[in-house]
């Protein structure tokens, strides 16, 4: 099935993990993608793998996106989607975070995912094309110490149902997609805490991690893009503004009856 024939998407931190997976996925059903991210060496060699070009920008940096956005234009003629992949850290409790940390955590976030829809809206307007933003469950919920992470989360959700309320007369679809723990090296980074305080390997920390999930396991970058791209797809042509969380079930265990669980399931690591 090759769902995207004809069709130009921009994927935002598209070097590694989630935004890569989307990127390969996209090019494997015909479309023509855009790999934009910091790092030149890994958007480029996921591009040259797609058949894409690879982009060096920062997407919260309003005149690179606007340059990016019309060498895409230049080189293909049309935008029909943006996934908004870009993202970053935002540890600490509130009194523990600087100026300084808090903007890092905004730009990194929610300015990228501001930034390259504002930028992309024009042309996805002409094309009647959708959005996909990577929040995460942290956008719903919060963890312990990460208040950067899951405020800049929570308002990507706000960010998205504005751009479908306003921008849907128009034809534009703007969605949100929350996965919980998923196999990247951003996550993989996030697991050495773990191993250094209980002295596990990464597997047994992965496992630590999704020992309440219903489902056992994190998510691998694979499986989100298909979430990712189902959104974008004609096979949503009528979902907009919704929020699809794609995390094992962990959103749905009701915290107070874990220990019930762990009596009879083993469900503990």
């Amino acid at each position: 099935m090759r769902r995207f024939a004809d069709k130009v998407f921009i994927v935002t931190g598209g070097g590694t993990g989630i935004g890569a997976a989307c990127v390969a996925r996209l090019a494997g059903e015909g479309a023509k993608v855009a790999v934009l991210g910091r790092r030149a060496g890994l958007i480029s060699a996921v591009a040259e793998a797609a058949g894409g070009i690879a982009i060096e920008a920062d997407a919260a940096d309003g005149a690179r996106m606007d340059a990016a956005v019309a060498r895409v234009l230049a080189e293909w003629g049309r935008l029909d989607g943006l996934i908004a992949n870009a993202g970053g850290f935002g540890g600490g409790a509130v009194a523990d975070v600087s100026d300084a940390d808090w903007q890092a955590s905004f730009q990194a976030n929610l300015g990228t995912a501001f930034v390259s829809a504002r930028a992309c809206l024009p042309a996805l307007v002409e094309s009647r094309g959708s959005l996909v933003f990577l929040s995460s469950i942290a956008g719903l919920a919060a963890g312990p110490e990460v208040c950067g992470y899951t405020t800049f989360k929570h308002a990507m959700i706000g960010l998205a149902r504005s751009i479908a309320r306003d921008y849907g007369p128009r034809g534009v679809r703007a969605n949100t997609v929350c996965p919980g723990w998923v196999r990247t090296p951003m996550a993989d980074e996030e697991m050495a805490e773990l191993m250094a305080r209980h002295g596990l390997d990464l597997e047994q920390a992965y496992r630590r991690v999704t020992a309440d999930v219903p489902l056992r396991r994190a998510a691998t970058p694979g499986e989100i893009a298909e979430v990712c791209l189902f959104l974008a797809s004609e096979q949503a042509s009528i979902i907009t503004g919704a929020v699809l969380t794609a995390d094992g079930g962990a959103t749905i265990v009701d915290v107070p009856t874990l220990a019930f669980g762990r009596c009879g399931d083993g469900g503990a690591a």
